[in-house]
């Protein structure tokens, strides 16, 4: 299926605090943002697929798959870089090579696991919703708290409080953000407050890839669910 109205863009930097290479890291034999690219091929002509980069390698890798690639600025591949710096400066290329486009999907390299449904359902929610994005979120059940002064305090409960008794809170999980070109022109940002939230909690919701133990969680889920 294809959907011609939308560009795909995967942002993956060269350098990564973390973990050197990161988005080139194997991972069960294969690098880490083929998982990416892959996915988005199964949905999306690989012209509308972009990869952008400042790494020449992840380039080569891109264009192995036919899919397009846009080489960012080194001033766009620094520690204190947005994605939102990232999106704008992508969508001026966008418009200057007049490519014809409403909406913008980015896949993160960091997500590997998706799940078959994600893509569909993730762009029928928007659609359908009156919000000029989408992010996909989880449910943090968990009680959590702060410590201050030596000591602990709990921001999402009281003392004694039953864990089922608590009330839902979310968290960004990275798989998927949506958001249309009208948006980035009024507000300059690709998420803002009127965003859909796409709820999902199926394991790869789990996974985004930040540091090594992440890499071997996603390495065991992996080979399990293949």
């Amino acid at each position: 299926m294809n959907y011609k109205d939308y560009i795909v863009v995967i942002p993956a930097r060269k350098n990564s605090k973390r973990i050197k290479g990161k988005n080139l890291r194997k991972l069960n034999g294969k690098p880490l943002i083929s998982y990416s690219i892959e996915y988005a091929i199964k949905y999306f002509k690989r012209k509308n697929i972009w990869v952008n980069t400042d790494d020449d390698l992840i380039i080569d890798l891109a264009k192995q798959y036919q899919v397009s690639t846009y080489n960012r600025p080194d001033s766009l591949a620094e520690d204190e870089t947005t994605t939102n710096d990232v999106i704008l400066d992508f969508y001026d290329h966008l418009i200057s090579e007049e490519i014809s486009f409403e909406n913008i999907i980015i896949l993160q390299p960091t997500n590997p696991i998706r799940n078959k449904t994600l893509i569909i359902e993730s762009i029928r929610a928007f659609e359908e919703s009156s919000c000029n994005s989408l992010m996909s979120v989880s449910i943090l059940h968990k009680k959590f708290g702060k410590i201050k002064n030596e000591k602990y305090q709990p921001i999402n409960y009281e003392i004694g409080q039953r864990h089922q008794d608590l009330e839902n809170l979310y968290y960004e999980n990275g798989l998927i953000y949506i958001f249309s070109k009208k948006i980035l022109i009024e507000d300059k940002n690709y998420i803002t407050h009127n965003t859909y939230p796409f709820i999902t909690n199926d394991i790869g919701s789990m996974v985004d890839i930040d540091y090594e133990d992440d890499l071997k969680l996603a390495e065991l889920i992996v080979k399990h669910y293949n």
